[in-house]
């Protein structure tokens, strides 16, 4: 049995996965992250776990998993990152998922690195698990959770990308003025996830799950392959594949 909103979970595990190899490191991006002077980015990302067709629970908010087999992708902008979950991999085979009443014991049995995309300034995306893109005026008490759908989102968006990539570490800068298009592809779904559940520091964040189209500059698409789209990325939000039949993943 695993709970439905197991994000934050895996968002621990990574943490202490590094933390075997690098405490300072792992300190510093738990803590820290990589600031362009407002924000903090952690620059990598998960996708949902895949673990087939499981029992869903809805009164108990619980999965019944029935596969012995579970994959799990990670992605990293900093090279320096992923060599350090990597190595923390074979330091930690064995770990738990889960809150404190229910949960998987798992044993890590394989690690593959897999190839970089190939990257076209136009790639039709699908976003797996939901992105997160919020506003706040000076009125509001707390932030607001946008739909795709709204008129700001392209905006706020195209400007949270723009302020991550400002904050990674010796890279080509960005043009001034450059193409950027963001197309709905479908109707999106609303998802609620609750982060830190039974704690003080619980949370919901909405985000949404949706398939896209975006036109941009190849650095921004390396950056949403590498560590996600919108806000939140390293609690589990924003995960995109590419839809493109001629990329690989």
């Amino acid at each position: 049995m695993l709970p439905i909103d197991y994000q934050y979970y895996i968002s621990a595990w990574i943490y202490k996965v590094i933390d075997k190899t690098d405490k300072n490191f792992a300190d510093f991006l738990h803590s820290q992250g990589y600031s362009d002077g407002t924000k903090k980015f952690k620059l990598f990302n998960y996708s949902p776990l895949n673990f087939g067709r499981p029992i869903m629970w809805k009164e108990k908010s619980l999965f019944e998993i029935k596969t012995n087999i579970i994959t799990l992708r990670v992605s990293f902008m900093l090279n320096e990152t992923a060599e350090k979950f990597i190595l923390g991999l074979f330091n930690q085979q064995h770990t738990y998922i889960g809150d404190r009443f229910n949960g998987l014991d798992l044993i890590v049995e394989q690690v593959e690195r897999l190839p970089d995309n190939e990257i076209n300034k136009t790639i039709q995306y699908r976003a797996t698990s939901p992105v997160v893109i919020s506003w706040q005026n000076n009125e509001d008490k707390y932030a607001k959770y946008l739909s795709p759908e709204d008129i700001r989102y392209s905006d706020l968006l195209k400007n949270h990308l723009i302020n991550k990539y400002s904050t990674v570490p010796n890279v080509t800068k960005l043009p001034e003025t450059f193409d950027f298009k963001f197309t709905l592809k479908n109707e999106p779904r609303s998802k609620l996830i609750t982060i830190k559940p039974y704690t003080r520091e619980q949370s919901k964040i909405r985000g949404f799950i949706y398939n896209f189209e975006l036109t941009a500059p190849t650095e921004i698409h390396k950056l949403i392959l590498s560590c996600g789209s919108g806000e939140k990325n390293s609690m589990g939000f924003g995960w995109c594949e590419t839809e493109n039949k001629k990329i690989k993943i």
